[in-house]
Order: structure tokens, then sequence, then C-alpha cells
């Protein structure tokens, strides 16, 4: 019997993929037998990366710049899957986030999602590909203090099942929605928004899941692969929650 959740003969791009789920996402594909093409806008991390994976390259790319994303993708001769990880967060009430702030969301989260399928879509066409949307539970409830971000990952939600009405026999198209992963993005947020109290903090994420801890990265690496192998030929239009039970309880 084959081995399951092999990528052999694959190649798959993914966006913001040196560092975070898109880091472990990148180390999981690759371990599968999958080519990688790491997009990110890192260039130190992105190239330190692919000089430790088979059969990887690194592409500097800013996902915003639409001149950049069309440029990227006509040097790709072929693609089978495309992770759109990329992404940044905001914390703030609509009364505090300011329209520079909101607008800068939407562009790196959804614009730039939207441009890399754009210029992806012809590549994945040809292969019968499939596309993975890392969104969030923000996409699909209410969070305190989240107003652009749940905005943002609610349009990723929205994309993920227009592209599958549009493509149904073409593409396969999922989403996966993590709830919080302990990544530097989440340092990074600490540091910002909690840096007098961040083990405070870092234990109230822990217990927002039921399951009592943050996920780890390499959790929902594992789950875009069984996405994008042959084993999950059924599953499109799928939006998946990974969240130790928040959106449950």
């Amino acid at each position: 019997m084959a081995t399951p959740f092999r990528l052999d003969g694959k190649i798959a791009l993914v966006t913001g993929g040196a560092s975070g789920i898109g880091e472990a996402t990148c180390r999981v594909l690759a371990g599968a037998g999958a080519s990688l093409l790491i997009l990110d806008i890192d260039r130190p991390r992105a190239e330190a990366l692919a000089g430790e994976l088979p059969r990887a390259s690194a592409l500097i790319c800013d996902i915003t710049d639409e001149a950049q994303v069309r440029q990227t993708f006509a040097s790709i001769a072929a693609l089978d899957i495309l992770i759109n990880n990329a992404g940044i967060g905001l914390v703030g009430s609509i009364e505090e986030t300011s329209l520079e702030d909101f607008q800068r969301i939407i562009k790196v989260n959804v614009e730039g999602p939207f441009l890399v399928t754009k210029y992806a879509l012809p590549l994945l066409l040809a292969s019968r590909g499939s596309i993975v949307f890392i969104g969030s539970v923000a996409g699909l409830i209410g969070v305190k203090r989240r107003f652009a971000y749940c905005a943002s990952k609610g349009a990723i939600v929205a994309m993920t099942r227009q592209l599958t009405v549009d493509y149904p026999t073409q593409l396969r198209v999922n989403c996966i929605c993590p709830g919080t992963v302990h990544t530097p993005f989440v340092e990074a947020y600490l540091e910002k928004y909690h840096k007098n109290e961040k083990d405070k903090v870092r234990e109230e994420l822990n217990r927002r899941q039921p399951i009592g801890r943050m996920g780890r990265p390499e959790e929902v690496a594992h789950l875009a692969l069984y996405l994008c192998s042959s084993e999950a030929e059924f599953a499109t239009g799928s939006v998946v929650t990974i969240d130790g039970g928040w959106t449950a309880a």
C-alpha cells in the first residue's frame, strides 16, 4: 500500500513561508516530497530556509505590489499547490482603528492573497491544482478588539467559497482557520501590546482554547498537507477549524 499524504513530483508555493505557520508548512510539505517555492519579503530568512530544505527556492516578493507579484509568477513554469499564508494582525475596536490601519490590513490580508491567487491561477488550472488559504477563527466569530483583523479573515473565508463555485472541477480550494498558534506573530503581539505582562497574557492566550494551550505551527502544517494531498480529493470549499475547541465552546 502506498504511503499516504505524499507530494512527490508536486511544486508548492507558500506565501509568508519564511516563518511561523508558513515555515512549518514548507518543512512539512518538503518532508512529503514536494518542491518548495518559499515566497516572503524577508530575504535572509527565506534564503536560509531554502538552503536547509531539499528542492527549495526562495522568491522575494511583496504580495501587495501587483507588479512584483506579476513578475514573480511570470518566472514560474509550473505550480501544483498554493498556500496563501502571509498576513498581519491588528489590535483595536472600530473606534481604535484608523482608516490607514484598516486599509493596511486589508491590503496585506485580502489584496495580497487576491493578487497571488490571480497570477497563480493559470498555472494551477493547468495542473488541476490545490489552493489552501490560511484564515483564522477570527473570520468565523467575533474576537474582542480585532475589528479589522476579523474583517480581513472573513474575506478569506468568502474568497475560498467563491473560488470553489467558479472552479468546481478545475481546482480544489480550502481554508484552514486556526485558533491562537504560538508563532513569532504572537510573540510580536505580546512585545507590542503587553510588554510588561507577557507571561500573564501568554497564559491567557493558552486558556482561550478549551484544550488549554495554543496550537503549534506544525499542527496547522499537517492539516495543510492533508488538504493538498490526493487523499483529500473530495475536499473542496471546506473551511476547517483547528482551534483547540475555541469555536465549539
